[in-house]
């Protein structure tokens, strides 16, 4: 694909790459982007999934809500994820929560932005607004950033949709979900969100951006706090889903 970039912009792009070779988070060759070109093509693949909760479709009608979402709705409304939760670009999501590889939150939020504007069935309705998921204030003090917000802000640039990071935010510190069964995670995060008295989403689609989404306790919960507090819809948008186990 030709580079249609203005000349003076190719010409400085090329010098930083010159001088600031980058490498790839996942192969360790030469890289523009946090990942290679190589590795996003090899392992970020389109995958047909449930329009609510996203969890890969199989050869099932992914126009249609699985069995589980059938059975039990949530109080989200739809999922968009850009890929699984799984080897090997779950090591991207670690180092990116963790490991302070904030180069990750851009790349992610692009690959995010191709994975919306491929849905075609239902075709997405962007939200009217973006927001993380808010850390407690001692979680946001050890780690120094919240990685949801890192990738919700490029994220709301490429969709033209504004970002606000202050209209959830935490009650309650609460434990890791990981490593917690189903009903403990639920009660983990029950009552742990509250929406900011400042913001009025009545009446409004709130898309909520995380880099994971597990087992979905805490987007449900996050859902059902926005709709109580009068949102018409709730999307969750994430990086990876966690495929179901078994």
């Amino acid at each position: 694909m030709p580079d249609l970039r203005p000349l003076p912009m190719r010409l400085v792009h090329a010098l930083l790459d010159a001088l600031l070779p980058s490498c790839c988070a996942l192969c360790g060759g030469h890289a523009r982007a946090a990942v290679c070109a190589d590795c996003e093509q090899a392992y970020v693949v389109p995958t047909p999934r449930c329009p609510c909760c996203a969890n890969p479709a199989g050869a099932l009608d992914s126009t249609r809500h699985c069995g589980a979402c059938l059975a039990q709705a949530p109080s989200f409304d739809a999922t968009w994820a850009a890929c699984d939760y799984a080897a090997p670009l779950d090591s991207l999501v670690l180092q990116l929560k963790f490991g302070g590889q904030l180069a990750l939150a851009p790349w992610m939020a692009r690959v995010l932005h191709g994975a919306i504007s491929s849905i075609m069935h239902p075709a997405p309705v962007l939200p009217d607004v973006l927001c993380p998921v808010p850390l407690g204030p001692a979680r946001l003090i050890e780690r120094g950033y919240n990685q949801a917000l890192e990738v919700a802000r490029p994220l709301a640039r490429a969709l033209g949709v504004p970002v606000v990071p202050q209209l959830l935010h935490r009650l309650r510190e609460t434990a890791p979900q990981s490593g917690a069964g189903p009903g403990e995670r639920r009660r983990n995060v029950r009552g742990a969100f509250g929406v900011a008295s400042t913001f009025d989403v009545r009446d409004r689609h709130v898309g909520v951006v995380d880099d994971v989404m597990s087992s979905g306790h805490t987007l449900a919960e996050i859902a059902a706090v926005l709709k109580q507090a009068g949102a018409a819809r709730v999307t969750n948008i994430v990086f990876a889903r966690t495929p179901p186990h078994g």
